[in-house]
């Protein structure tokens, strides 16, 4: 695995504690030989992980959908800069481009694209490692919401192990090292929950 796709927030309004978590993130990929695939802007958390990134040696790779690269005007930190049709060749780019998924602390945007990776994942298009960095326990009320999708039928029992929950960048990082696809070819009975 060489290359870690990061959905984060390019909000800028955000507390100090997520900067720090994405800065240690960063500096982690960059020591453990990761490279960065991320949405190319230079905002929020998204501009400080590729500034991270290439303050300490590593590699970005930033995607950016046209409308908002014809707005912002600028390509983040980036050693390789793609410009996409929309933002869902933006996911799909990022996804080509990628061996694994962190989505840190963000809003819609982060939420839309790692939801679509699980999904993926679930159908048996992918088998990457999916984490969710769970700075502050940002995302505990959305796996507790994940908890009750699976509780409730919703999901097949087996959705909650296509995603992690890492406490901490060193957990994240760890759990991508070390982790192992169990790829199987998907059958009707792994997707969907039959009728009682």
């Amino acid at each position: 695995m060489k290359k870690i796709c990061v959905f984060c927030s390019a909000s800028g309004g955000i507390d100090e504690s997520y900067y720090k978590s994405c800065e240690e993130l960063g500096k982690l990929m960059v020591e453990n030989n990761f490279s960065l695939v991320y949405g190319g802007s230079s905002l929020g958390l998204m501009g400080h992980i590729s500034k991270v990134i290439k303050e300490n040696g590593g590699y970005s790779i930033g995607v950016m959908p046209e409308k908002l690269y014809n707005m912002l005007k600028h390509e983040g930190n980036c050693n390789e800069f793609h410009v996409s049709a929309g933002m869902r060749e933006r996911k799909a780019k990022m996804d080509e481009l990628s061996d694994g998924v962190i989505a840190l602390a963000g809003g819609f945007g982060t939420l839309e694209e790692v939801s679509e990776m699980i999904v993926q994942k679930i159908l048996g298009y992918n088998s990457k490692p999916i984490v969710f960095l769970n700075t502050n326990g940002f995302y505990d009320t959305l796996i507790k919401f994940f908890d009750e999708i699976i509780e409730k039928d919703f999901a097949q029992k087996s959705s909650g192990d296509v995603y992690y929950l890492a406490q901490t960048p060193e957990d994240a990082i760890n759990y991508i090292k070390n982790y192992v696809p169990n790829y199987k070819e998907k059958t009707f009975d792994d997707i969907y929950v039959s009728a009682k």
